[in-house]
């Protein structure tokens, strides 16, 4: 008797074990076919990299990180997705300090120190291009917490993004000849970011809250009457930004832009990053080379940036998980969340690569923290992208 009752309790605490072993694994995403502790992991490691190596800057009493749109501005629009995904409430301790820098950003306009102040222009684009970027991380914070109308902090980033507006419709840009991000092309790229700031925040789009301003029809025109001649990744995140800025894009350009994913998407199912110009690196002539060298056969390969990206646009943008562009690409991001060691430290993420320069073989540009900028931006859209998947 006293065996049987033994082997019944052993038993039990068997089946008990597998069960909490099958509820950690289905937290941890297993189940979904990619593992969501490894990319939380991931992620605020990055983000963690970020405040410790990033550009201080003075903000009121003390220094805040500069923010980026490969890294800081990613994790914002991910992060709380996944955090949701694994039925966890509280902001990890990076989201906070993030939020808290930018609310300070926001709070010290006219008295901080700029991103760059070495000259009148680059005072200029850096004021431009952080008055988007802190507008997306505070308006993302406030949808991701679910509030019906915008914080302090976002009404303040928000106005600062009208302050800032050109009369085109658009803002100055960082250029610092570096693709996508810092280039004379990647003003459309800020003003789709913009977009995406503005259609987060309850009625502003679309007029239904309080007075729209002025600048959302400009905001609006600009997208709008220069869309036809941007390069694929522009009109991509112009995609994206166009699922909460109403009226950005026609149907026949969302099913145009569709088309043109499904001729370049390759035969593994994703997207390369590098087929998305054309790039040329702020020259305005023939032939576009980035500074330093690139390895082609690298570039040419499928990536997690641009598969993540693109997959999550299209379903943002409407199209259900089960298109074979779609189902393609995160069949992808599902086989290729990969093993990277980058000196002593290891993670499970996904892969981008710098179309600038060749970090990946060593040298002064293939320092650990910078090898990975592209691919933090590639770990947040793959997670994006896979979260959007299985909520359709």
């Amino acid at each position: 008797m006293k065996t049987r009752v033994a082997a019944v309790l052993l038993l039990a605490l068997c089946v008990g074990a597998l069960a909490r072993a099958s509820a950690q694994k289905a937290a941890a995403g297993d189940s979904t076919g990619w593992d969501r502790a490894a990319a939380a992991k991931y992620l605020d490691d990055r983000m963690s990299a970020w405040f410790t190596n990033a550009t201080k800057l003075q903000t009121g009493e003390g220094k805040t990180a500069c923010v980026s749109c490969h890294t800081p501005l990613p994790y914002a629009l991910a992060r709380p997705a996944l955090r949701r995904a694994m039925r966890v409430s509280p902001l990890t301790p990076e989201e906070t300090r993030l939020l808290d820098e930018t609310t300070r950003r926001v709070d010290t306009y006219g008295t901080h120190q700029l991103l760059y102040e070495m000259n009148d222009a680059k005072k200029s684009e850096s004021r431009g291009s952080e008055a988007m970027l802190n507008a997306v991380i505070l308006a993302s914070a406030d949808a991701a917490g679910r509030r019906r109308e915008p914080s302090d902090a976002t009404r303040k980033a928000v106005a600062r993004l009208w302050e800032t507006q050109r009369p085109d419709g658009a803002w100055d840009w960082l250029n610092f000849r570096l693709e996508p991000y810092e280039t004379v092309d990647a003003v459309y790229h800020g003003a789709t970011l913009a977009a995406l700031a503005v259609g987060m925040v309850p009625g502003l789009s679309t007029g239904s809250g309080a007075a729209t301003p002025a600048g959302v029809g400009r905001l609006r025109a600009y997208l709008r009457d220069n869309f036809a001649a941007q390069s694929l990744y522009n009109r991509t995140f112009a995609l994206l930004a166009s699922a909460g800025f109403s009226d950005l894009l026609t149907a026949a350009q969302r099913d145009a832009l569709a088309a043109e994913f499904g001729r370049l998407q390759q035969a593994d199912g994703g997207w390369a990053l590098e087929k998305m110009g054309p790039w040329r690196w702020s020259k305005t002539d023939p032939p576009f080379k980035p500074q330093g060298t690139l390895d082609e056969s690298l570039l040419a390969q499928s990536d997690g940036f641009a598969t993540g990206l693109i997959a999550y646009s299209l379903m943002r943008a409407g199209l259900p998980a089960k298109h074979p562009a779609v189902s393609g690409g995160v069949r992808w991001l599902k086989a290729h969340q990969q093993e990277i060691r980058v000196d002593e430290q290891t993670w499970t993420a996904w892969r981008a690569h710098s179309l600038n320069v060749d970090r990946e073989h060593g040298g002064p540009s293939g320092e650990a923290w910078r090898r990975l900028f592209m691919s933090d931006a590639a770990s947040a859209f793959a997670v994006l992208a896979l979260i959007e998947a299985e909520s359709k």
